[in-house]
């Protein structure tokens, strides 16, 4: 499921950065909780946390056409 993929992407960037999950959400101004739940596959993030999550871990989004 993307939100899976997604937040898993996110808590392996956030790792190797060495940022605790309380860091980030506050470097990203989001809650401790919201952090959670997303790195966990649970939630329904809106783009502006995702992008503010990317930004902190120095990550973009991306919308890119399937390739079939």
């Amino acid at each position: 499921m993307l939100v899976e993929h997604i937040g898993e992407t996110i808590k392996n960037r956030r790792k190797e950065l060495n940022i605790t999950q309380p860091h980030l959400a506050e470097l990203a101004q989001i809650s401790t909780n919201t952090l959670y739940k997303l790195e966990n596959g649970q939630g329904n993030p809106s783009l502006h946390i995702l992008n503010k999550i990317a930004e902190v871990l120095g990550m973009e989004l991306k919308i890119e056409v399937k390739k079939n």
